[in-house]
């Protein structure tokens, strides 16, 4: 069924999409979407067109259905979008216009005016551009020009794949996240970072400002529902610690957000924090655990890898990112593991305040990686607990140079973007050695810039001894949990059950790591493995598990759920009992 769609798919109205405010973490009144539907063109040539071929929803990728295009880009071809910005965007005295990308997946060229205003590499993470200076009171045109060389370079990708099939899937390219623009004073606040020192009862705050006038003083006001509001001053770029003395905790169980207003000058906007912590303790036995809050705390999830059978990598509206974060939770889960991808910040927002906890994978690049040492050979190994070295560049796919120092931008830049959602209590760095190099490196680096979150260093295997977790992928062979000394000890990856459901799925062909014909042999299947995998290893150490995974996708249909999130395939009382049974008592 290649017309595969959600539920919500129908409900997708081209002058509105995903119209909510994009920013969750730093909120004004000021917010112009630029979603819709935008004139498109695909060259051969770098050189703008002629003429445009026809219309594309943004920020739905060409290759996505909703898109209108339905058409793949490949690397050596251009994709051109171009739209009038709206009539509210124009020049005013002390006021500045903010350009927003959410995401462009690969290289991105902005024009405002036929001017070059940005550049950008990378097509995951957000960047944003003050126009202010190339609008006129006249008609503003907007363009922009990509590339992307999915797996064909090393650039980040993730589960991307040009030939699509098995564990990789559909490649996505140009806008794929919103577009939005607000307009600022001249001095505003341009970022803020929040901290929870949760033995202190401190929520520490540093707030970013571009300021071109002395306006360098900051006003804080934190309130909630059971607490008189604080207000303090401190300076712009500067740490503004604020003492709760009747702190509330968050956990999945209670997820409790503290409201943050901000001002600097003229410039008003408001933000989020939480009190939580992750760590890793001994627990009364004496055996490290994951511990939240100050307890030993369990972690069930599921692998996440956000595609949606007509957006790709877009979700179709705010209500299907709640739906999988909602029905996790209703069944018993209390985190998921974000795979190599990053989502919009609405996502996170929505697990900060639904309450499930979130482990982050970096996004995975590099050239083609050799299967059957990154897959084959690794897993034997794996077995055998023998450690394969991560120097191996050229079979690991990361022998350029650029490469790897962009997987070293992007892994800082995706820490300090996502720095101050409380539900995420693990960076993911490397998976199942795709693109992996100088583990102990990357990892010391990632420590430096967030030193209060667990670090999963190689999840799966090219295991190099580091990070807080030893991380473990099992599909195929007995696990009896050794505990370590300096970390604790997770499974991170294992099941990958298949039911293809007729009529909810994208393909006839099936892909996963045993396969069953009914609900109820998938369910005593699944049920079998709890109790002879997961079980028995939580009193040798076991902290945590990932399950493979949420949802079907394409020529998988290993998840919980079908591609269009209709069916849940699994007995949903049966897993409530297994989730429950998953607990710490130490």
């Amino acid at each position: 069924m290649k017309g595969l769609k959600t539920r919500w798919a129908e409900q997708v109205d081209k002058e509105h999409v995903l119209a909510e405010y994009p920013r969750p973490m730093l909120v004004r009144d000021s917010y112009v979407n630029l979603n819709g539907l935008w004139n498109y063109a695909i060259t051969d040539e770098k050189r703008a067109p002629e003429e445009y071929e026809g219309k594309i929803l943004v920020p739905f990728s060409p290759e996505a259905p909703l898109s209108g295009v339905k058409r793949q880009l490949k690397p050596k071809e251009y994709l051109w979008y171009q739209r009038e910005l709206p009539d509210e965007i124009r020049p005013e005295h002390g006021k500045r216009w903010i350009l927003h990308f959410g995401a462009v997946d690969q290289y991105a060229v902005v024009c405002v005016n036929g001017k070059t205003v940005k550049k950008h590499l990378g097509g995951y993470l957000p960047f944003s551009i003050d126009i202010t200076d190339v609008i006129t009171e006249e008609r503003n045109i907007l363009e922009v020009c990509v590339q992307d060389y999915s797996d064909k370079s090393y650039y980040s990708r993730g589960k991307q794949k040009l030939k699509r099939g098995g564990m990789f899937y559909t490649a996505q390219s140009g806008i794929w996240q919103t577009v939005w623009a607000e307009q600022v004073p001249v001095d505003y606040i341009s970022d803020i970072r929040t901290e929870s020192l949760y033995d202190e009862k401190v929520l520490r705050i540093v707030v970013k400002g571009n300021t071109k006038t002395a306006a360098e003083k900051i006003k804080v006001v934190v309130s909630a529902e059971d607490m008189q509001p604080l207000e303090v001053w401190g300076n712009v770029n500067e740490q503004i610690d604020i003492y709760i003395s009747d702190m509330h905790s968050w956990s999945p169980e209670d997820p409790y957000l503290y409201h943050i207003e901000l001002w600097l000058g003229t410039d008003h906007a408001t933000s989020y924090a939480a009190m939580r912590k992750i760590s890793v303790e001994k627990d009364t036995k004496g055996i490290l655990r994951m511990f939240l809050n100050g307890k030993p705390y369990f972690q069930k999830g599921l692998l996440d890898q956000g595609y949606w059978p007509e957006g790709l990598y877009t979700p179709p509206c705010d209500e299907a990112m709640l739906y999988d974060i909602r029905l996790a939770k209703r069944l018993g889960f209390n985190m998921l593991r974000k795979h190599v991808k990053l989502e919009p910040q609405r996502w996170y927002y929505h697990c900060d305040r639904e309450g499930i906890l979130v482990w982050q994978d970096m996004v995975c690049g590099g050239r083609a990686y050799k299967s059957w040492y990154v897959t084959y050979l690794a897993t034997i190994m794996e077995l055998f607990h023998i450690r394969l070295p991560d120097c191996t560049l050229g079979l690991l796919g990361r022998r350029d140079a650029r490469g790897r120092r962009q997987f070293m931008r992007e892994t800082e830049e995706t820490i300090r973007h996502l720095y101050n959602h409380p539900s995420i209590v693990t960076w993911v760095i490397f998976n199942e050695g795709w693109g992996q190099f100088h583990a102990k490196t990357v990892t010391e680096t990632a420590r430096k810039i967030d030193g209060t979150r667990l670090l999963d260093q190689a999840s799966g295997w090219f295991d190099q001894g580091g990070g807080d977790i030893r991380s473990i992928h099992n599909y195929f062979f007995p696990l009896n949990i050794r505990p370590e000394i300096n970390r604790t000890t997770a499974l991170t990856e294992f099941g990958g059950y298949c039911l293809g459901v007729d009529g909810h799925r994208m393909f006839s062909k099936e892909y996963g790591y045993r396969t069953y014909k009914s609900k109820e042999g998938l369910t005593r299947g699944y049920g079998e493995l709890i109790e002879s995998m997961v079980l028995p290893n939580i009193s040798r150490g076991l902290s945590g598990v990932v399950y493979t995974q949420l949802s079907d996708i394409e020529e998988e249909v290993n998840g919980i759920i079908t591609y269009d999130r209709e069916i849940v395939k699994i007995d949903e009382n049966l897993m409530k009992k297994w989730n429950k049974a998953m607990r710490l008592d130490g």
